[in-house]
């Protein structure tokens, strides 16, 4: 029963949505122009065939929040699946995703809603993606930014200099920030913590890394 409030309730926050107005973007304020030293970047996070990738997950929105098990599998060279279930194993959702093609396998009739399914497309896409080309770079003392477009979007890669880690992803229309991505890790395998967080809804997303089998 508490399961399905919360459901319905985060449901009809995410068909009542409405932007925020958001000042200009200044993502690289602080970062001084550089030339190019690459023109692709390879994101090693979700990028081996080999690992299962679980994740305890901890989603708020508006104020609602929902838990469970995050599972992500690379299953060819183009295309991750992805399940949500409960922290009993009851699926909740179950789609494949690439840069091109998406498929929902299974949804639970409580989350079948356009608006959130575009939503968890967009955040799952750019959580996954592995491969960038690089229009623009930045620097300072502290990390690299490659500014990458994607369709009418522009990502911001963030790039420890410390370790060669991919720190955060901010990605931003012409002249809004969208969403942040910060990814915490202890190699270059996978992430142990990843935050998303939307900035034109009241939506954040936390992944906690578990173990490596898929149910």
């Amino acid at each position: 029963m508490r399961k399905s409030t919360v459901l319905y309730s985060i449901i009809s926050v995410f068909s009542a949505l409405i932007l925020s107005s958001c000042s200009s973007l200044d993502v690289v304020k602080g970062y001084n122009p550089i030339a190019l030293e690459k023109t692709a970047f390879e994101v090693s996070y979700f990028s081996s065939t080999e690992m299962d990738y679980v994740y305890k997950a901890n989603i708020t929105i508006y104020g609602n929040e929902l838990s469970g098990i995050f599972i992500a599998k690379k299953i060819n060279d183009s295309t991750h699946r992805v399940v949500f279930t409960t922290e009993f194993g009851n699926k909740l959702l179950d789609f494949e995703i690439s840069e091109t093609d998406f498929k929902v396998n299974s949804i639970v009739d409580e989350l079948d809603r356009k608006v959130l399914i575009n939503t968890l497309r967009t955040d799952f896409r750019l959580l996954l993606k592995n491969s960038y080309r690089i229009k623009q770079q930045y620097d300072n003392s502290k990390s690299k930014v490659y500014l990458t477009e994607d369709a009418k979007t522009n990502n911001y890669l963030f790039i420890s200099k410390a370790d060669n880690k991919l720190d955060k992803i901010v990605n931003a229309s012409k002249r809004k920030e969208r969403i942040n991505l910060f990814f915490t890790s202890e190699n270059n395998i996978f992430a142990t913590k990843i935050i998303i967080q939307h900035y034109n809804i009241k939506l954040r997303i936390e992944l906690n890394y578990l173990q490596t089998k898929l149910n």
